[in-house]
């Protein structure tokens, strides 16, 4: 049985939870009470615990551990926001065929740049490559990376030294600056300051009047 990716995750929003919000006497979920959980609300109509700890862990959570954090209140748009997410996703190969592109845009901070202190050294007979064990820090690298929901290829990519308003706007505006052909861009992205800036609300303003 096959699922839809707003069941999944229903699942995942609700292992994210603590099991005494759904009035159940448990410290933390278990795959079967999980399982339990989504048949008592309607979510599915058949589920196994063992295809929910496979769902789990290919999302790597694991309902089983905890750690503390500040809880966010309630968003009540939240339903509609998971579902207008879900069919962006699920409406890119048709708007892919229309020359419209789905991305989706992500940072990495705090990235490394080493450098090795002596090159390595070729391998010979009987002894293996050998690679210098010590290196020189450079700082740390950003990377902003645009995947490409229907390629599945990264679209753009930039890596400097740090994460502003205008490193961002940047990457945005050469990623649409890479296929003039595309006739609109549906972009995806978490809530991050950066990426509600008012110069990146009038790049949008400014391609939708062009």
């Amino acid at each position: 049985m096959t699922f839809s990716l707003e069941q999944i995750l229903q699942l995942f929003a609700i292992a994210c939870e603590p099991p005494a919000d759904y009035d159940r006497p448990l410290s933390h979920w278990t795959a079967r009470e999980l399982a339990d959980e989504m048949l008592k609300q309607g979510i599915v109509e058949s589920i196994s615990p063992r295809h929910v700890g496979r769902l789990l862990a290919e999302a790597d959570l694991k309902p089983h551990q905890s750690q503390y954090w500040l809880n966010p209140p309630p968003d009540p748009e939240f339903d509609e926001k998971v579902s207008d997410i879900c069919q962006t996703y699920l409406s890119a190969m048709e708007r892919a065929e229309q020359g419209e592109q789905t991305i989706s845009i992500d940072e990495m901070t705090g990235i490394q740049a080493l450098e090795r202190k002596a090159p390595a050294q070729p391998m010979r007979p009987g002894k293996p490559e050998r690679r210098e064990f010590e290196y020189i820090r450079h700082g740390t690298q950003t990377l902003i990376a645009s995947f490409n929901v229907v390629s599945g290829q990264i679209a753009q990519a930039s890596v400097g030294d740090t994460r502003t308003e205008i490193d961002y706007l940047n990457h945005v505006q050469q990623l649409v600056a890479s296929d003039p052909k595309t006739v609109k861009w549906h972009l995806l992205m978490d809530c991050l300051n950066t990426h509600q800036s008012e110069s990146l609300v009038g790049l949008g303003g400014a391609s939708r009047r062009t």
